[in-house]
């Protein structure tokens, strides 16, 4: 009777240790890859690498190998790293050595070593994202669940249990469907891009397929989140509509329904899937009051009538809904979507792109006041993502790993004067002008960096705290 407490304080521990290690694994791996990249271009352009550091601050470990004259080390502070290269601006350098230094080097050679660390993280992206197609993954089957009312989806015509076989954005050629994940992806890329969809629909099994247009264009997408799926109003594939685990004291205990039983009717109205009955759920308000319905479940083999009152809540969003505190759909159906060699590669690379445009054109909405700064995640969030994609297995990591180098790549190269994009635009100036930055102008943009950079880790910071503690 008392082992519970103890039990779940250790299952707790687990999952906080595993969080911990996943991240510091994420971290250290992202970096390196980033910092290796620099190192190695540096050493194929002839500069002198005089330290390769993991972290900032004092070095916790270091080591030179043998008839190599960098240094490498693994420092305190480990939110980033450094290669520090021989440079006449840091300290002198003998004349002798002169044509190893970095500001000595044709303006290409310094180009290719500071855009080298993000090309990296997204090379690392492309890879981790074909290991998972090489490797396959299950995902839901593309089977649609009934759509939300007054959503685009229903607009359209369509009513649920339909199979997604093909899904273009905009002109683009029909791309085959494997799960509901491609459905998905294409559809939050078409809302951000402005453009329609065209799905081919298979009704019923090896039955004549057919094309539909969603569209998506006058959705006026700011943010690829849940919100913006209700809006398309295609959010889960097709699931059974059967309890899983009800919560203790919750509205379903109350009522008498137990886990494994499936809905059959909610009043009058027969229950076609968990979308449609979760939807009921949600909106079986009247005028923010929860109101009692009679639901036929099947329980064995028998119809059982309960009467269920749903409890008012209110979401994320702050909108006043019903939930009965059980978990509503039995698993959906999976396929194991696997690729080829080449096929698996192409795909990595499709897909590492895709995210990189879908991350500029979130930032450069987020700059302009289309989207919201909520979408800035810090280290904390971070954290939780790591742990949580470790906890669903390998694959789901290095998901998350290439998500995540995609967005560290990406960030790197926006044009901020501490980032490598910074100092890219730096040498376009050159190029232009024939000259570099002066010293001023340099020290004056450095400065600013620092503060827009500060003003964004904050930011990122103060939405981390909202999100667990607020």
């Amino acid at each position: 009777r008392h082992s519970f407490p103890t039990r779940r304080s250790s299952d707790l521990a687990s999952r906080s240790m595993l969080t911990v290690i996943a991240f510091v694994v994420a971290l250290a791996l992202l970096i390196a890859v980033h910092e290796y990249g620099h190192y190695r271009m540096a050493r194929a352009c002839g500069v002198k690498v005089l330290r390769f550091s993991i972290g900032f601050g004092t070095p916790l470990l270091r080591w030179k190998p043998r008839g190599s004259e960098t240094e490498f080390t693994l420092s305190l502070i480990p939110l980033g790293g450094y290669v520090r290269m021989l440079d006449e601006r840091e300290a002198p350098v003998p004349e002798h050595e002169r044509h190893l230094a970095f500001n000595t080097q044709a303006l290409h050679k310094r180009a290719a070593i500071v855009a080298a660390g993000p090309l990296a993280n997204l090379l690392l992206a492309v890879l981790l994202y074909a290991l998972v197609n090489w490797g396959g993954v299950q995902e839901a089957r593309a089977l649609l669940a009934s759509p939300i009312a007054g959503s685009v989806a229903q607009r359209a015509g369509l009513q649920g249990g339909e199979l997604v076989r093909g899904v273009a954005i905009g002109n683009e050629d029909m791309q085959d469907v494997r799960s509901f994940e491609d459905v998905r992806w294409a559809l939050v890329r078409a809302a951000i891009d402005g453009e329609n969809v065209r799905l081919q629909l298979e009704l019923v099994p090896r039955g004549p397929v057919r094309e539909l247009v969603l569209e998506t264009s006058g959705l006026q997408a700011s943010e690829a989140d849940a919100q913006l799926l209700r809006q398309i109003g295609l959010v889960m594939p097709w699931m059974r509509p059967v309890l899983g685990e009800v919560m203790p004291g919750s509205a379903a205990e109350q009522a008498g329904l137990r886990m494994g039983d499936e809905v059959r009717r909610v009043g009058e109205m027969p229950v076609v899937d968990a979308m449609q009955l979760r939807e009921w759920i949600r909106t079986s308000l009247q005028a923010g009051q929860s109101v009692s319905r009679d639901w036929q479940v099947q329980r064995g083999g028998q119809l059982i009538t309960l009467a269920v009152t749903p409890q008012v809540q209110t979401d994320e969003r702050g909108q006043v809904i019903g939930r009965i505190g059980a978990v509503v759909g039995e698993p959906p159906e999976m396929v194991l979507v696997r690729y080829g060699l080449w096929e698996g590669l192409s795909k990595a690379v499709q897909r590492t792109w895709e995210v990189s445009t879908l991350t500029l054109t979130t930032i450069g909405r987020m700059v302009t006041g289309e989207a919201s700064l909520k979408n800035l995640s810090g280290p904390l969030t971070i954290a939780d993502y790591a742990g949580r994609s470790a906890s669903l297995g390998m694959t789901q990591y290095l998901v998350f790993l290439a998500l995540i180098s995609v967005s560290l790549g990406v960030l790197n190269l926006l044009p901020l004067p501490v980032l490598d994009g910074g100092h890219l635009m730096y040498y376009l100036w050159e190029a232009v002008t024939g000259r570099g930055v002066s010293e001023v102008w340099m020290h004056h943009l450095q400065r600013a960096g620092v503060v827009l950079l500060l003003l964004m880790m904050s930011v990122a910071l103060f939405n981390d705290i909202s999100r667990f503690f607020g």
